[in-house]
């Protein structure tokens, strides 16, 4: 299927590496010009050098924190008119909510909530303006089926997608749509990270631990990155614009309910 979206230009945050990154080079591979974003510049430059050779777009890059003001304006200045933004950024770490300070608080709003719907911003009226505009925000299969240790992002995730549900209902008249993808277990070097707890309260290895995850999952393996990345691209497509205010979950069939 052509996606219809050859030519267009996409930032695309987070994506040195995971998801993120999956999500920049499906989209480089339908023809689109992506800018990616991340923290590390050794890792950014890699993962665009990686997406040049495979797919001859052009490919910059914006290193910083997209949670700050300066990462957002660096952004920003490198695709000041996206077509298409994937908003994205690492999680907060899990713990107890005992243990978490109001500056714990504010970080996870920071990244999770704030730094996604400040993109929003700064984008969406020019999407309108062009009559095109695709906005994905990663988030977590977490806001459907919560998960303890993960409170923070519970929260945080929670409100950007309350957000969403109501901007998306007034932007796609414009054929601007508005959409979250949740993902459940992807090999990531995030969900390793994540089952370390798991592993130390089990007393088994970490290697075990994700053996045992993956054995839980309906789909019995976890998600490759590349049908995350394979999924995005589609929501940003031209074929999508009928589709808005969704939460599309990617888990294997982990989450067990009917809606």
């Amino acid at each position: 299927m052509d996606l219809g979206i050859a030519g267009r230009r996409a930032l695309v945050c987070a994506a040195s590496k995971g998801l993120g990154k999956a999500c920049a080079l499906a989209l480089a591979r339908e023809g689109v010009h992506v800018t990616l974003t991340a923290r590390s510049a050794d890792a950014l430059e890699a993962a665009a050098a990686e997406i040049r050779a495979a797919t001859g777009v052009t490919v910059t890059t914006a290193a910083g924190d997209i949670a700050t003001e300066e990462g957002r304006a660096a952004a920003l200045a490198a695709c000041p008119e996206p077509d298409i933004l994937v908003n994205n950024a690492g999680g907060p770490p899990p713990g107890d909510f005992r243990d978490w300070e109001r500056e714990d608080w504010i970080r996870a709003l920071d990244a999770n909530m704030l730094a996604p719907i400040l993109l929003i911003k700064a984008t969406v009226d020019g999407m309108i303006g062009r009559r095109f505009g695709r906005i994905v925000n990663i988030t977590s299969g977490a806001v459907k089926a919560p998960i303890p240790i993960l409170g923070l992002s519970n929260g945080a995730r929670t409100g950007l997608t309350g957000f969403v549900a109501g901007l998306s209902r007034q932007t796609v008249k414009h054929n601007v749509t508005i959409n979250n993808l949740l993902p459940g277990p992807f090999e990531t070097d995030r969900l390793r990270k994540t089952m370390e707890g798991g592993a130390k309260a089990s007393g088994r290895s970490i290697d075990e631990e994700m053996d045992l995850r993956r054995q839980s999952n309906p789909a019995g393996r976890f998600g490759d990155p590349d049908e995350f990345g394979a999924a995005c691209a589609w929501i940003c497509s031209a074929r999508s614009g009928f589709m808005t205010g969704q939460n599309i979950l990617l888990d294997g069939g982990a989450y067990a309910g009917t809606l």
